[in-house]
């Protein structure tokens, strides 16, 4: 065999190689929870929240914050004498945000001190900490303080006119809020409940303050009113998804059909994605949504698998999760599993929160479906045309040679 022909079936042999991890990436359930938190965890020691940080406000806090919780979610799902590993990683996690470092972009004049970001954050995972362990395990120290911060929330929002508080001084994002106002319903699962009657009020001023052009909550809005400033944002609403059927089932499901009739699409006809900016709408792109081909954000694709999974929208969450394992060029070793060649360890932390998603609080009803298996066949389709394309020539011929024989 002549060394081009050797070449050739090199190539053929390596094609069709990646094209059967394609197609077994397409169709598996994703796997390496473990290993996605073990990468996460030595990015972290490597100081990767440090350089997250040079990229956008919050770098270093998500990459904790989301590194603890999703140990958190794990451990939920973990008979209680097996928690400790996920208790004391999330214990970190919420150690370092506790420091200097975790507070550093955030305003101590603000009420509730260092803004609603900082605290409703913090508290929901002080509070998920709190849910792995018994009620009569739990350490009185860390019952006390997520008490006492979520007082400080409660008597935040009591006293504001607007259901948004501040994040930074004169800036408020519904998000940031809707997470606080989650950490509320979480206290009051755990330990006896208060804040019934904030929530309450909380979800009056949001119904009143709904973005007029897509009836959602605002990505957006106006510090002193509430009032929306902006119109509802992928990369936000995809967040909000993620904890307001914690808040209220009835009018998550309401709000999440809405958005997912608005900004899921299928560019070029291949697998589900989120747009920034609702169908028909075009605006910038920023920090927080990255850049937008074709009108899609890849983070709230990414964050939309959480608040699907939270929704009880299991088929798109399948279609999201293996969308992602083509698309996102994971690396898998017996012992890590990053993705993007791990060129971002934030957008890993994103996809493991995501991927670990189920509610803490309430059981919301799945929603009707909107995605069937077969968005999957334009991409096996190519798959199989990849795979099998580099070995046509050499059917053809031994076809050609085997009429030749025969003839």
């Amino acid at each position: 065999m002549s060394p081009l022909r050797w070449v050739g079936r090199v190539v053929a042999v390596a094609l069709s190689v990646c094209a059967l991890a394609g197609v077994v990436r397409l169709v598996a359930p994703p796997s390496g929870v473990p290993q996605q938190l073990a990468f996460l965890r030595a990015s972290l020691d490597d100081g990767a929240g440090e350089s997250a940080q040079g990229m956008f406000p919050e770098g270093y806090f998500f990459l904790h914050v989301l590194y603890g919780l999703s140990w958190v979610s794990v451990g939920m799902q973990e008979p209680e004498g097996s928690r400790g590993d996920a208790l004391r990683e999330a214990r970190w996690a919420l150690q370092r945000l506790d420091g200097p470092d975790g507070r550093a972009p955030f305003s101590q004049s603000l009420t509730p001190s260092y803004g609603v970001f900082y605290r409703g954050w913090t508290n929901w995972l002080r509070g998920g900490i709190l849910r792995l362990r018994p009620a009569e395990a739990r350490d009185p120290a860390e019952v006390r303080r997520f008490e006492e911060d979520s007082a400080a929330l409660a008597a935040a929002f009591d006293a504001s006119a607007s259901p948004y508080l501040e994040a930074y001084p004169g800036q408020a994002w519904p998000v940031d809020s809707t997470v606080a106002v989650a950490s509320l319903r979480l206290h009051d699962a755990l330990l006896p409940p208060r804040f019934a009657g904030t929530v309450a009020r909380w979800l009056d001023g949001v119904r009143g303050r709904l973005d007029p052009h897509t009836g959602l909550i605002p990505h957006r809005v106006d510090p002193g009113t509430g009032d929306p400033i902006e119109i509802a944002r992928g990369t936000s609403q995809s967040m909000i998804l993620r904890f307001l059927p914690e808040i209220d089932p009835a009018f998550a499901a309401a709000q999440y059909t809405r958005f997912r009739d608005d900004y899921l699409v299928r560019p070029l006809g291949l697998g589900p994605a989120v747009r920034e900016y609702p169908t028909g709408v075009d605006g910038p792109a920023d920090v927080d949504s990255g850049p937008l081909p074709l009108g899609v954000s890849l983070s709230a694709t990414v964050v939309t698998l959480g608040a699907a999974r939270v929704n009880g929208d299991t088929s798109l969450a399948r279609a999201l999760d293996n969308y992602g394992e083509v698309a996102g060029l994971p690396v898998t070793t017996p012992w890590t599993k990053r993705y993007a060649f791990g060129l971002l360890p934030i957008g890993d932390a994103f996809l493991v929160w995501s991927r670990t998603a189920h509610p803490w609080v309430a059981d919301p009803s799945p929603p009707p479906p909107t995605i069937s298996w077969w968005w999957r066949l334009p991409l096996l389709s190519l798959f199989v045309a990849a795979g099998t394309g580099p070995w046509l020539p050499a059917l053809r011929r031994r076809v050609v040679r085997s009429r030749r024989a025969g003839a």
